[in-house]
């Protein structure tokens, strides 16, 4: 049975399909791991120490020997895509007292700040090149709860300790240190990453009910396509104005799978958002899949403008067409083309 390769072919599904079996075994047989012992550490009540885990190895990633144009432009893209997520958000808990047509702020932050780093590094290695993919190293600081925490407790949305949040960023930063001082292990807990992946997502599922997937479905769906188109047009804007060809703010345009944990961490923090932590959860879960979607079809956008922004530059032009049976002209690939300069 290939079934690791039918969980791969469903967008982020190492997060998703894992997250959606916890939802239905708490849904349907809410008892059936709660017997205690190293079975029930697998069920919700063992989430807090998966998320820790899962926390460090990010942080290893976090090197500091980037060149300074990578993260300049790393950086430029971390600002625009949390910046505007943080304008949106607020705009919401303001106006709309927290909801809009059924998305939350919380929902709202955790699906914008946080990009797909696996999507964006395999977008970029495809359609760019090692100055964009490098622009990950400063756009990894917005993986997981800690800059939605940040955020909510700035605004005076959310009454989060700063032991708390301090405990929420320890184990990034003792990663990073980490990941710094020896090489080895920072390729060996990037390498193994993805296996924390299914076990936080399972954990997590383990604290929310199906039947909150019906009433938070659609309002997902269109939070994804507003993750895609926002963030997608100020990423690629920021991208472009530091220099860049716009490929790699096209590729951050996404919600990142493990970002389906934030809702639930920003609970256990403050419990006054333990009743929207669930339809958040969904919702955001939602965002991973539309935006896994529609980033790669953006990014090769990106990168087809970019092309022709080159040849305009270098002065190329097509030296012959022919005219095809259906009666279109089209460019005749075996002549090349000419450069005008």
């Amino acid at each position: 049975m290939r079934i690791y390769q039918a969980i791969n072919k469903v967008p982020g599904g190492l997060m998703v399909v894992p997250l959606f079996i916890g939802m239905a075994i708490n849904t349907f047989i809410p008892n059936a791991l709660k017997i205690g012992g190293f079975t029930q550490a697998l069920t919700n009540v063992g989430y807090p120490t998966v998320l820790a885990m899962y926390l460090f190895t990010v942080g290893t990633k976090m090197t500091l020997r980037a060149a300074p144009t990578m993260l300049k432009r790393g950086f430029g893209i971390l600002f625009a895509k949390v910046g505007i997520a943080v304008l949106i958000a607020l705009a919401v808990a303001h106006l709309f007292h927290g909801n809009l047509i059924g998305v939350s702020t919380l929902a709202i932050l955790a699906a914008m700040n946080d990009t797909n780093g696996g999507m964006f590094l395999a977008l970029t290695s495809t359609f760019g090149n090692k100055e964009d993919s490098g622009t990950y190293v400063a756009q990894s600081i917005e993986t997981g709860p800690f800059v939605t925490m940040l955020v909510l407790v700035g605004a005076g949305l959310a009454n989060i300790p700063w032991l708390t949040m301090l405990s929420v960023i320890a184990p990034i930063f003792a990663g990073a240190i980490l990941g710094n001082l020896d090489a080895e292990l920072r390729e060996f807990f990037s390498r193994h990453e993805p296996l924390i992946v299914p076990f936080m997502a399972f954990t997590l599922g383990q604290g929310i009910n199906l039947k909150s997937v019906f009433t938070a479905g659609t309002p997902g769906i269109l939070l994804g396509v507003a993750v895609f188109v926002v963030t997608g047009f100020v990423c690629i804007l920021a991208d472009r104005l530091l220099g860049g060809s716009g490929i790699a703010g096209a590729a951050a345009s996404s919600t990142a799978g493990n970002a389906a944990g934030t809702p639930q961490a920003i609970a256990l923090a403050d419990h006054s958002y333990a009743a929207i932590a669930p339809a958040a959860t969904i919702q955001v879960a939602a965002s991973v899949i539309v935006t896994a979607v529609l980033t790669p079809m953006l990014t090769a956008w990106a990168y087809k403008r970019a092309q022709k922004r080159e040849q305009k530059r270098a002065g190329i032009v097509p030296i012959a067409t022919y005219v095809s049976e259906e009666g279109r002209v089209e460019l005749d690939k075996s002549q090349g083309a000419v450069n005008q300069g």
